[in-house]
């Protein structure tokens, strides 16, 4: 049988957090492996391009992928400014892809479908941890690895816009009229809402953005359905945000609905759809309501079963690791601050394999970029046997202004996105204008999870999360 020790870390993910990961082990001498399911670096990321962050650069960018690209000659993005998906793609996460340590061991178009150990299913026990992992690709091809980092994210895997957790009656049937989270409204998707009567669902990060994005489409009426009976969660702390541009995304969101730019739903839980010659009727049981065109901005869930094989002890709520459940579970927590987190709390029964970015959080919406950065630290950490390092974790995030104890939580503030990421219209001059920014990465939308992203991360990776 192979030596464990003589394979590498097999890394499922090549976004913001999946690449901070290869920073690290590159940074420590340690073999790796990225397996990216899409054709760059960044490919989710790149889908919302468009939108700004509402996290500064200095947020968004990994210590150690820092080091590595400032000693290649890269010049550093001015700190202060907000980037947008695309140039986070293009003058950060792509550069760091094509470093000499990095891109000979960053496969593209490497989808992973499942991970097992190599000749064991889940009930086999005798010599587990010194089996090698199997990672089975879409094309048929075994790679194998001693150590699995899984931030692939979840910008594949978004929720439905069923409020039960599945699919409402008739979604299926009307896909044609369902768009995903974050749209390209002001450019390549502009001509699918303009003109049109369009719903956003959702109370996250990416609902605002692309809210925010359809009030400045001529012709065009925008409703906006949310679970909750209010939209305060989703006003955020306003001028009380320690991130400006976040808590101007609620201030200007709140100055459309008050204005009748916007009309707001509320207590609206999505029952049924069906699409007729009139357009797509949205029902809650109670009320309805007839559009052209649905932006579901629900939020994401991880993909857990390309891991069913693996022994994992997950948290049955959040779909976390049972130790860092009670520290994300927004339930609990809203003031944008989650105590520092690293290998101890992201272990699971299965030795070495780890799962870091937007997919550690499971359901919980709150997750940050730089979040993620500090869990491949510490996990990196480990699997050198670094353990003072790995557990020497520091997280500082900016808070909200807005926590639970002073705004109520309800079901559609808890499933709002994954990594609540997105930030803001990417024209500087709707910032000039007051028109507002949205959130900042992964995920979520940009889940990815900034000390303050939540971003999508990559194709395998969200952030997604924005960034994950």
């Amino acid at each position: 049988m192979t030596q464990l020790g003589q394979l590498p870390v097999a890394v499922i993910g090549a976004g913001p957090v999946g690449l901070a990961a290869a920073a690290h082990l590159a940074d420590r001498g340690i073999p790796f492996v990225v397996l990216e399911a899409g054709e760059s670096p960044a490919a989710a990321v790149r889908q919302w391009g468009h939108v700004r962050l509402f996290s500064p650069w200095r947020y968004n960018i990994d210590a150690a992928a820092a080091r590595l690209l400032i000693d290649a000659g890269w010049v550093r993005p001015d700190d202060d400014k907000l980037p947008t998906g695309a140039q986070l793609a293009a003058e950060y996460l792509q550069p760091l892809a094509d470093l000499p340590a990095l891109k000979p061991h960053v496969r593209y178009d490497a989808r992973v479908v499942a991970v097992t150990r190599l000749g064991l299913d889940r009930l086999r026990s005798a010599g587990r941890a010194e089996a090698p992992y199997l990672i089975r690709l879409a094309n048929g091809e075994d790679v194998l690895a001693r150590t699995v980092i899984d931030a692939a994210g979840t910008w594949d895997t978004p929720n439905v816009l069923g409020a039960a957790g599945i699919a409402a009656h008739g979604e299926s049937e009307a896909q044609a009229c369902v768009e995903s989270a974050l749209p390209d409204v002001p450019g390549r998707d502009r001509d699918r809402f303009e003109g049109q009567r369009v719903l956003v669902v959702g109370a996250g990060h990416s609902a605002a953005n692309t809210l925010l994005y359809l009030t400045e489409l001529p012709g065009t009426t925008v409703t906006w359905a949310i679970r909750a009976a209010s939209p305060a969660r989703t006003y955020g702390g306003e001028s009380a945000d320690a991130l400006p541009a976040r808590g101007l995304l609620g201030s200007r969101l709140r100055e459309h609905v008050e204005s009748g730019t916007i009309t707001l739903l509320t207590g609206f839980s999505v029952q049924a759809v069906s699409a007729g010659p009139a357009g797509v009727e949205v029902s809650d049981g109670a009320r309805s309501v007839t559009v052209d065109r649905i932006v579901s901005a629900t939020g994401f869930r991880p993909d857990h079963g390309i891991v069913s094989e693996l022994r994992l002890d997950l948290d049955p709520v959040m779909g976390s690791t049972r130790a860092l459940a009670p520290l994300i579970d927004p339930n609990e927590h809203s003031c944008g601050t989650v105590p520092p987190h690293g290998v101890d709390e992201l272990t699971h029964p299965e030795p070495g394999y780890y799962a870091i970015g937007s997919k550690s959080y499971g359901r919980a919406p709150t997750f940050l970029m730089a979040t993620g950065y500090e869990q491949a630290r510490s996990v990196v950490a480990a699997i050198d046997g670094d353990w003072a390092a790995a557990r020497d974790v520091q997280l500082d995030l900016p808070e909200t202004g807005v926590c639970s104890s002073n705004v109520p939580l309800d079901a559609d503030s808890i499933t709002a996105e994954a990594g609540g990421c997105c930030g803001a219209p990417a024209e500087a001059e709707l910032v000039a204008a007051g028109r507002g920014l949205a959130t900042g990465v992964s995920g979520g939308l940009v889940r990815a999870p900034l000390t303050v992203i939540t971003a999508p991360a990559g194709q395998q990776e969200q952030t997604g999360g924005c960034c994950s």
